[in-house]
């Protein structure tokens, strides 16, 4: 598998993730403990989108002259 097949894998996963927070976001919260989870569940599923979306522009760009990996995902 290339970078560039792995950056659609990626980028597919991207979206299946923003599709689950729109459903989560749209469940009704009856009491303040399903408040308090819908929130816990959409911080979580916000950072999962975010981490697989900057994988992808890694995987994407990773051999283009002078691209710079962000330090968050660097291996020193």
């Amino acid at each position: 598998m290339t970078l560039q097949e792995l950056a659609v894998s990626y980028r597919n996963q991207a979206d299946t993730l923003r599709h689950r927070i729109q459903l989560v976001s749209e469940l009704p919260e009856r009491t303040e403990e399903e408040a308090i989870a819908k929130a816990d569940r959409l911080r979580l599923l916000e950072a999962m989108r975010r981490d697989v979306r900057d994988m992808a522009v890694i995987c994407e760009r990773y051999y283009q002259p002078g691209y710079r990996i962000c330090e968050k995902y660097s291996i020193t």
